[in-house]
């Protein structure tokens, strides 16, 4: 009489033990624990599958999870409702706090670059899109101040067409780049 590769051997008491220990006394699938549900030892890989009693390839579960996992294999532990929640939870508070960060920095932009824009024309409530998208960029390479620098070495420079005025502003801003980056 041949011995079946797949045959089940029964836990130990010991090793039933160290599963529900390791897992908290709860089930790994939803998250359930006793007194609420009957807790049992699940195997990962299943015994049909060639899966053994080590103790890597068991799992405490529920009595309704384990029947409705029956002996389908599983490539890893799925995550515990409670644990899936909590996770999403702390995503969601991630992803509103960069979009709360995101928010902060359009809106110090905007005010620094209307300051820039009034700096070198005073009351000035409307100005070309492309003066607002070309400030924004130098907001990128160089800091406030040295822009409000450039600002003030346009104005003492006492050009009376806002056009060129802001041409040469963006000359000035440019030449600040280039010197930082070593080009000339």
């Amino acid at each position: 009489m041949s011995v079946s590769k797949n045959r089940r051997t029964p836990i130990s008491k010991r090793r039933r033990f160290d599963v529900f220990k390791r897992d908290g006394f709860a089930c790994q699938y939803c998250g359930r624990k006793t007194p609420e549900v009957v807790l049992e030892i699940d195997h990962i890989v299943p015994v049909v599958d060639g899966g053994e009693n080590e103790i890597d390839n068991l799992t405490t579960a529920c009595f309704e999870c384990n029947r409705g996992k029956a002996h389908k294999s599983l490539k890893a532990i799925p995550e515990p409702m409670k644990e899936r929640a909590a996770r999403i939870k702390e995503a969601e508070a991630q992803l509103s706090a960069y979009s709360k960060i995101m928010e902060d920095r359009r809106a110090r932009i905007d005010e620094q670059v209307w300051s820039i824009i009034w700096a070198l024309h005073p009351n000035r409530n409307t100005v070309p899109r492309t003066w607002i998208s070309g400030i924004t960029k130098f907001l990128d390479r160089l800091s406030y101040p040295e822009i409000m620098q450039a600002v003030e070495i346009t104005r003492l420079k006492g050009i009376y067409s806002e056009s060129k005025e802001f041409r040469y502003f963006c000359g000035t801003c440019w030449s600040m780049i280039r010197e930082r980056s070593g080009q000339r």
